[in-house]
């Protein structure tokens, strides 16, 4: 009897496995009209995040959704010069659309929607057949600046630095990329950079009207990790250029290129650094050292970033006798520190740092502050501003996927941070004023104002995130 009921359930079990495998595995037809395998996918919930997978097909499926909003006071400048405006806005309002098709073949598409209409953002093919490699291909950020980078979602402050926009970001390429626990090395060949609207139709009608190349860039980078070993620290020291030709997508022509930067703020929307177009560009050089690390709750970060526009003789305003490479460059050093046991996290395969572990089960608060400098004075003909900002930070994170930060910043600009780069003399070119003359009457350009301080403001900024 004993033996009967032993045998039946074996047969039982066989039954149903083969049930389980004939449903896993059916054939379909579909939109098209084509008999297509089709499998079941599991939904789980991953941190707050909606996944469909099938393990055993290594097919992975899920949406990426944020959403930033902020708002922000200016005080202490002087209103006679300037009106700084208070304001809130939604920063962010991204969706994307991500899968691991296989275990060979990534594919994602990334979309903002902050403006009320879609911006593309990454649109990427990516082979991950082989151990350590991928090779990218699309519309995606170079690898060249840590900061730059890593996603909005883990900046330890509301807004970059003001030199990161110095920083290549989204363009049109394809990128391989090879990571060793000690070592990570990416090169890649990069087109038009497909950011939106003006862009395209900049780049739509120089092709169209003169037959113009769209400009190509070849960007390397290489990060040394001598501290791969340890499970609570790491140590990221590297390096990256950029050899960049001009490009069709500039809205402020061909031949040309333009510094500008905010005072790490969105919601103010002047631009004090601006060395307005530089016309006759032959090709620029980008390039910058970074080094950064974290300790169990601590991270650091720091590097200096660089780029020169080379120009063509027979193309500039610039006289033979003055003619230099048009450099605009700064440097950032920071660091943040999780109060209740935190944990900071680095991503060895993306080089850059990712999520935290919050120490308490209410979450965790980090501590962060940043000093920063920016010149984009490149010459006398092009002096686009210079400045300075001290920034302190407070970060609270109440779950894996809500974030609220406050900002508190002191922005130093110097005289020639005028919004235009004017110093022809007149005051046609510049957008505000910026100090007073000899005389005590307000003047934008720099040759008139006395001393060398421009405008200066703080600013207290608050941002609430939620990514699911």
């Amino acid at each position: 009897m004993k033996k009967l009921f032993l045998i039946t359930l074996a047969a039982l079990a066989a039954l149903n496995l083969q049930a389980q495998s004939s449903e896993e595995v059916q054939t379909d037809v579909n939109q098209y009209g084509q008999v297509v395998t089709s499998v079941p996918v599991n939904a789980t919930l991953q941190d707050g995040i909606l996944v469909l997978q099938n393990k055993k097909q290594n097919y992975k499926m899920w949406f990426d959704v944020r959403v930033q909003g902020d708002a922000a006071v200016y005080f202490g400048y002087d209103k006679n010069l300037v009106q700084i405006g208070n304001g809130m806005s939604m920063r962010r309002t991204r969706f994307a659309v991500k899968a691991q098709l296989d275990k060979n073949w990534y594919g994602e598409i990334d979309t903002d929607w902050t403006s009320g209409t879609p911006e593309l953002k990454d649109a990427i093919l990516e082979y991950t057949g082989v151990d350590r490699l991928s090779i990218k291909m699309g519309n995606f950020k170079e690898n060249f600046s840590i900061q730059r980078n890593t996603t909005s979602r883990y900046l330890q402050f509301m807004e970059r630095p003001m030199v990161t926009a110095l920083a290549p970001s989204r363009h049109l390429g394809v990128a391989v990329t090879y990571s060793l626990p000690y070592l990570w090395t990416s090169a890649g060949v990069f087109g038009p950079e497909l950011k939106g609207s003006e862009e395209m139709t900049a780049m739509e009608d120089g092709n169209k009207d003169y037959g113009l190349n769209e400009g190509l860039s070849y960007t390397a980078k290489i990060v040394g990790r001598p501290l791969y070993k340890m499970d609570n620290a790491s140590l990221h020291i590297g390096a990256a250029v950029s050899y960049r030709e001009p490009k069709l997508t500039s809205t402020d022509g061909y031949n040309a290129i333009r510094y500008s930067s905010r005072n790490s703020t969105s919601i103010n929307r002047k631009k004090f650094l601006d060395t307005d177009a530089i016309k006759g560009l032959d090709h620029e050089l980008a390039y910058t050292f970074e080094m950064a690390g974290h300790w169990n709750g601590l991270r650091y970060e720091g590097a200096y970033i660089a780029r020169s526009a080379y120009l063509d003789p027979a193309k500039t305003v610039i006289p033979a006798a003055d003619l230099k490479p048009q450099t605009a460059q700064g440097y950032y050093v920071q660091a943040g520190w999780l109060l209740f046991g935190g944990k900071q996290n680095y991503d060895a395969d993306g080089a850059k740092y990712t999520r935290i572990n919050p120490g308490r089960s209410w979450g965790d608060l980090e501590l962060c502050a940043r000093y920063e400098y920016a010149d984009f004075n490149c010459s006398k003909y092009y002096a686009g501003g210079s400045a300075h900002a001290f920034t302190l930070g407070i970060n609270y994170y109440p779950t894996k996927n809500v974030k609220f930060v406050i900002n508190y910043q002191y922005n130093m600009n110097d005289k020639y941070a005028n919004g235009k780069g004017s110093n022809d003399g007149t005051d046609e070119a510049a957008k505000w004023f910026v100090g007073y003359d000899k005389n005590g009457v307000k003047s934008k350009v720099p040759a008139d104002i006395v001393g060398n301080k421009g405008i200066c403001y703080h600013m207290i900024a608050c941002r609430f995130q939620v990514a699911f």
